[in-house]
């Protein structure tokens, strides 16, 4: 991958919701043209890194610094941060009933580029887009995730992603609830967004989303912190030994 230059950089980053402390020193930098993933049990605290980096209100910094591109990340809000190029995939997206899926994503390319395109106009970028996600064009006057299956809904995402054209994307348990196909699918668009502009979190349990996009540097967090980084292998000997084989590691660092 070709490193154009620091994109996110995190340093000690302390994080309380509603009292807890759930991040306890979090220090991570991604470049320009590098695919992360961030990889630990359930509750550690990777949805809580995510929300943090788009600015969900109900997650206080209590110590620590994020910026991106340099900039103080924590003065802007949400919205500011979409702006800049920052895009997340939720783990479980929303339902937004009577919001057709081609209005949703025109009013979000437009907010974002701040002009305004014509639903033709905009209608030729989205069929495009929508090829490689093997997307029918039914879904566009269907309302946003509303009767999606668990595929059609991380579709969606992706298609959102192509179409936002983030510089740093954050994707959260996409791989959860897929089939094989559905991986397949998903996994390919991913790849063919992917570019040397584009810094990428891909945030999972497994290891089988990543026999289809191949991160740059593999992360594992565990009690609030990243406690083990390496390559690819990394993620591999998480898939045969589980995350036994990290505590046991850490204990007898501890004695």
């Amino acid at each position: 991958m070709e490193m154009n230059g620091n994109l996110l950089r995190i340093e000690n980053l302390k994080i309380e919701v509603e009292g807890k402390e759930i991040l306890k020193g979090i220090n991570l930098s991604i470049n320009k043209g590098e695919i992360h993933a961030l990889m630990g049990p359930n509750g550690t605290g990777k949805s809580t890194l995510a929300f943090t980096l788009m600015g969900h209100p109900r997650y206080e910094i209590k110590e620590g610094s994020i910026f991106y591109l340099n900039e103080d990340l924590t003065k802007l809000n949400t919205s500011q941060r979409a702006k800049k190029g920052i895009f997340m995939a939720f783990q479980y997206p929303e339902e937004i009933p009577g919001v057709s899926l081609e209005s949703f994503l025109r009013n979000t390319y437009n907010s974002k580029n701040g002009k305004e395109i014509s639903f033709l106009e905009f209608r030729k970028i989205l069929k495009e887009k929508m090829k490689f996600l093997e997307m029918d064009d039914v879904f566009l006057k269907r309302y946003v995730n509303e009767g999606f299956s668990g595929g059609e809904k991380k579709r969606n995402e992706i298609l959102q992603m192509a179409v936002f054209e983030p510089t740093l994307a954050i994707l959260d348990e996409t791989d959860s609830g897929l089939d094989i196909d559905s991986l397949k699918i998903v996994s390919m668009g991913i790849n063919k967004l992917m570019n040397p502009e584009l810094g990428i979190l891909i945030i999972t349990h497994y290891q089988r989303i990543l026999n289809f996009i191949k991160p740059d540097f593999v992360h594992i967090l565990m009690d609030g912190k990243i406690v083990k980084s390496g390559r690819e292998e990394l993620s591999k000997m998480l898939e045969e030994k589980g995350y036994d084989w990290v505590r046991k590691e850490l204990n007898s660092q501890r004695l």
